[in-house]
């Protein structure tokens, strides 16, 4: 690998020549990633050395020609690098806390009976009118008030209002025929 040429030396009728930078580059990134202290698996540096071709790839039209190739691969690798250690790190918080509460019944059962209450919600928002649907995503999903719903429907607040307790009620009841007492 030369770290002196400039990226328009890997231009080839004005084109990216990717196939040439992943052969000069390849263990130049494998060295910084073994040079982290973070213990990648095989595959995650594979993954690792794929991703910053990738975003050379994709940012190959934003690229200042003069500008040297090896700086800027090892800034990228380097991003890559934390990102995917955080996103390790998250999967490992994430794991920690499902196998704290593998064995736990009480959490497993209220987990199972959130999704089926959201999925009879779902079919039931389903059913609306649309402007019913609209005024409960607007109030529920997009956290907005009666008022700015009146506005962006182009209809009363008192409408929303009662349109609102009558869906509650409905969605309540059908929660209710389904076994799901008054939550």
């Amino acid at each position: 690998m030369n770290n002196s040429k400039k990226i328009k030396e890997y231009m080839n009728k004005q084109e990216l020549d990717i196939e040439t930078i992943m052969q000069e580059f390849t263990n130049y990134i494998l060295k910084i990633i073994r040079s982290t202290n973070y213990n990648f698996s095989d595959e995650d540096i594979e993954e690792i050395a794929s991703d910053v071709f990738l975003v050379v790839w994709n940012n190959k039209n934003k690229l200042d020609i003069n500008k040297m190739l090896a700086p800027y691969i090892a800034g990228v690798t380097k991003n890559i690098i934390l990102k995917k250690q955080h996103n390790n790190k998250t999967s490992m918080d994430n794991i920690e806390f499902f196998e704290n509460t593998l064995y736990d019944n009480n959490i497993l059962d209220l987990q199972y009976e959130n999704i089926e209450k959201n999925n009879i919600i779902k079919n039931e928002i389903e059913k609306m009118k649309i402007e019913d649907k609209n005024i409960f995503v607007y109030y529920y999903y997009n956290s907005r008030g009666m008022k700015e719903i009146a506005e962006l429907l182009n209809i009363n607040e008192k409408k929303v209002k009662s349109r609102l307790f009558r869906i509650r009620r409905k969605l309540k009841l059908e929660l209710e025929k389904r076994g799901y007492s008054n939550e």
